[in-house]
């Protein structure tokens, strides 16, 4: 939808229909209060886990999965976001309605950090939260030089984060390999370094040691900043065509990777951002499992050893 059709729309049905779609859009999915004294997990499905499947086949499987939200990917690991364009934002709006669904994140590796502002722009619209993105800057730093590139970063996003602030959107940095923000320093500068709440984390332990005390003490130490939790691990990769059975040891609950101690800190940090239980097929762009209602069991595989450990 161009703005200029989007102009034309009756912006009060416009309006209204996104209201119904997300009765809690509203309502900030970080925020807590008094009555919430039972810590949960906040869950969100990543579209890409469903590989190109129709977005209108995807939606419905949502709150299977005990998630209220989903996070839509660009190509090449889903086109669920080039969907929306193709659909339109009414209609798209529609079906989350339909399926008591919400935007809860866009995810545009592809744009950068430095190229969101639109899609700002489209999160406000539909009360979208959440944007996770990679890093930009310098690899392979340590110590002062990092936390110094890091720094640099962080200047550079000020405007961005103006017009994240403008928008009600958090800019969540994932660590990803082979980047500026890759490693546990890098993530704990960031926590420390940013400016307010619309600069956040996109916490990716495949991405890191293995080591669950490493990996719990980190996430106490950047404590809030967490904006997206991957319940992802690395189990043997995600970059060579394994397997079905080896490739799925990404998931909670099948690799070696204990999560109790990750779960225990997110309890001690009351962590309120989203949870989104992850992997990578190989080649990209296919579902984790053959079907659609496979892969939602697995999701819920995860959740349900997620869920034990709680």
């Amino acid at each position: 939808m161009t703005d200029a059709h989007f102009d034309q729309l009756n912006r009060r049905q416009f309006a209204g229909l996104l209201g119904a779609a997300a009765a809690g859009w509203a309502v900030s999915p970080f925020a807590t209060t008094a009555k919430e004294q039972d810590f949960k997990l906040r869950y969100i499905v990543g579209s890409c886990m469903y590989g190109y499947t129709d977005v209108a086949e995807i939606v419905p499987e949502v709150r299977k999965t005990g998630a209220t939200a989903i996070d839509i990917w660009p190509k090449k690991h889903g086109n669920q976001r080039e969907q929306l364009d193709e659909m339109g934002e009414e209609k798209f709006a529609e079906l989350l309605k339909k399926n008591n669904v919400t935007l809860g994140c866009i995810t545009q590796y592809k744009l950068g950090p430095f190229k969101l502002q639109k899609e700002m722009r489209l999160a406000q619209r539909f009360g979208c939260p959440t944007m996770v993105t990679g890093g930009s800057g310098p690899k392979g730093l340590k110590g002062k030089e990092l936390k110094a590139a890091v720094g640099d970063f962080i200047e550079k996003m000020k405007p961005h984060l103006a017009v994240a602030e403008e928008t009600g959107v958090t800019i969540a940095i994932e660590n990803h390999g082979n980047n500026l923000i890759d490693s546990p320093d890098s993530l704990k500068y960031l926590a420390e370094l940013r400016p307010n709440k619309h600069l956040g984390i996109a916490l990716a332990p495949y991405h890191l040691p293995q080591d669950e005390k490493l990996l719990a003490d980190l996430i106490k130490t950047v404590g809030n900043s967490i904006a997206m939790f991957y319940a992802w691990q690395h189990g043997m990769g995600c970059m060579k065509k394994l397997p079905k059975e080896q490739e799925l040891l990404q998931m909670p609950g099948r690799g070696d990777l204990d999560f109790a101690p990750l779960l225990a800190a997110l309890k001690t940090i009351n962590y309120r951002g989203w949870t989104e239980i992850f992997m990578h097929p190989v080649p990209r762009g296919i579902p984790i499992l053959e079907t659609t209602s496979q892969v939602t069991a697995e999701i819920n595989r995860s959740r349900d050893y997620l869920t034990k450990l709680l």
